[in-house]
């Protein structure tokens, strides 16, 4: 076999190796409302907060361009929705300057790069939505 013979076979390979992997990862995206619904579950929706409490807050996910959820203990999540969430992407570090025990709404948050560290943008935060799991119904004894 000659060179342009074997270059042409493994160009053909390396191809066809992409056209397969194409639909399985086209297929997996999410819009970010689809990913939030998917980590909410079955959890209702509250009423509107201002604040929530850093210590209660044990996890963050950045959902892409749609919000922040802040994880509370007891199954509880807090969705921040910022006006606009055009900057909110996963791969970012969230950076928070409080000046107390609480985040609340208007804070500004800045966004960093999670490989190279560096600034990315700002977004300010809204009222936080609290998402509870809904109580469980008793079965109705039998006698």
């Amino acid at each position: 076999m000659n060179r342009f013979t074997f270059a042409r076979a493994l160009m053909a390979c390396s191809t066809g190796a992409l056209l397969l992997a194409q639909p399985v990862s086209a297929r997996e995206q999410l819009t970010g409302e689809q990913q939030l619904t998917k980590l909410l579950g079955n959890r209702v929706p509250g009423k509107p907060v201002s604040c929530i409490n850093l210590m209660d807050a044990t996890n963050t996910t950045i959902i892409d361009k749609t919000a922040i959820v802040y994880s509370a203990g007891a199954g509880t999540y807090y969705v921040n929705r910022p006006a606009w969430p055009d900057q909110l992407d996963d791969d970012s570090i969230l950076v928070t300057k409080t000046w107390g025990s609480q985040l609340c709404r208007l804070d500004i948050v800045q966004l960093h790069d999670r490989s190279g560290g560096f600034f990315r943008g700002t977004v300010g935060l809204n009222d936080f939505v609290p998402y509870t799991l809904p109580p469980k119904i008793k079965a109705p004894k039998q006698d």
